[in-house]
């Protein structure tokens, strides 16, 4: 019997369901791993993937790091970057880091299953969209590269849960 005959119509989404109710993980990352669910496969991957890197040029006070994550974070497209940003806003650069780097790695994950279903030609549920508009909804963040940055920035780690 072929394997299409018993993964028919696979859920993408799975691993990022399974993720954003897992209570052994960090309330951080479940926020972010549902906020992946249904979103495009390479738009979510290459997202993260960039605002990951803008967030590791801000923290080694690279040239123009600020600027790209004011620009990614001020796009006039959907939330969806600004939406993963602002889970994580606030918790310590280094936790920042290691969940959009967690993340990754399931959207990497997520992507070569999807390239393993179309090779083997297996059909897939659809992904449905997230979101109502391909516009922001609401004010944006500003354009400024010389924002001030805050605390969290300069910590290692968030609170410890307990």
């Amino acid at each position: 019997m072929p394997i299409a005959a018993h993964i028919d119509r696979f859920d993408l989404d799975i691993a990022l369901r399974d993720a954003s109710c897992d209570l052994g993980l960090l309330p951080a990352r479940r926020a972010i791993a549902a906020l992946c669910i249904g979103v495009e496969v390479d738009d979510a991957y290459l997202s993260v993937r960039e605002l990951r890197e803008a967030v590791s040029l801000v923290h080694e006070n690279a040239p123009g790091g600020r600027a790209k994550l004011a620009a990614i974070l001020s796009n006039a497209c959907d939330d969806f970057q600004r939406a993963i940003y602002y889970c994580l806003a606030g918790r310590g650069v280094v936790e920042m880091a290691e969940a959009m780097d967690w993340l990754l790695s399931l959207l990497k994950a997520r992507g070569r299953t999807t390239a393993w279903l179309s090779r083997s030609r297996v059909r897939r549920k659809d992904l449905i969209s997230p979101y109502v508009a391909e516009a922001p909804d609401g004010p944006l963040v500003s354009t400024d590269p010389d924002f001030e940055l805050g605390q969290s920035w300069f910590v290692g780690r968030g609170p410890c849960p307990e």
